[in-house]
């Protein structure tokens, strides 16, 4: 497995036990993401986006198939190398922005330096980024004292502070209003862009995964039809 591909799953299964009943999430799916490549994920509930997200960040294992991930297998790793992975070489967004209340901004985004036992001092780079996502001036406030579009910057902030190699973000506007949602795609877009970030998005919203560099469409668990790039 490689192929150029920063991600890659070959006839990827995940099955959930409820109660004596088997339930398939993923039914063998297929998948490719290029180094640098921000790619986007669409389908309805119970598509099995979710679940994919969840494997390819190290989050849960598979039932069945091969994962992927930086040129690692993720499907033979422990709890551990999983958790490592997660550290250092991928970055994650949500919908809900997961803020420590009781720290402000500047010490959320130090939290994930501090887990991943990386210095404390901040780059060059990552200073420039502060300012790209226009939060600069707002590190030393509380999360309630910041909007939700705000917050969402500071989530992406701290899911980049240790350059991983790829960004997962699941639903990342989902609880904004259009135009905080607008502010954070275009941020995400300019990450792509200035920094060859890897970006995989899962979404609901058309509009947001148009922001993708292609989309693939899932149902039932599979890979609905092949995504061509955008022109």
């Amino acid at each position: 497995m490689n192929n150029g591909c920063i991600i890659e799953t070959r006839q990827l299964e995940k099955i959930y036990r409820v109660g004596k009943v088997d339930v398939p999430a993923l039914r063998g799916v297929d998948l490719c993401v290029q180094r640098g490549e921000f790619l986007s994920i669409v389908g309805p509930s119970g598509s099995g986006k979710s679940t994919l997200f969840h494997i390819i960040g190290g989050l849960t294992p598979p039932s069945a198939g091969q994962v992927s991930v930086d040129g690692r297998d993720l499907a033979h790793m422990s709890d551990g190398d999983r958790t490592n992975l997660r550290k250092r070489t991928v970055g994650f967004v949500f919908q809900k922005f997961n803020l420590l209340p009781n720290l402000t901004a500047r010490d959320n985004i130090a939290v994930a330096r501090f887990i991943a036992g990386i210095d404390q001092k901040v780059d060059t780079e990552f200073e420039e980024m502060l300012r790209v996502l226009g939060i600069y001036g707002r590190l030393d406030h509380k999360p309630s004292a910041l909007s939700g579009g705000e917050q969402q910057r500071i989530a992406i902030a701290r899911a980049i502070v240790n350059h991983p190699a790829i960004l997962l973000a699941d639903e990342p506007t989902g609880n904004l209003d259009t135009e905080n949602s607008k502010a954070v795609l275009e941020i995400l877009r300019d990450l792509n862009e200035r920094l060859g970030q890897t970006i995989l998005m899962i979404t609901h919203n058309p509009e947001a995964a148009a922001y993708g560099h292609r989309t693939i469409h899932m149902r039932d668990g599979r890979i609905a039809h092949p995504a061509a790039p955008r022109a």
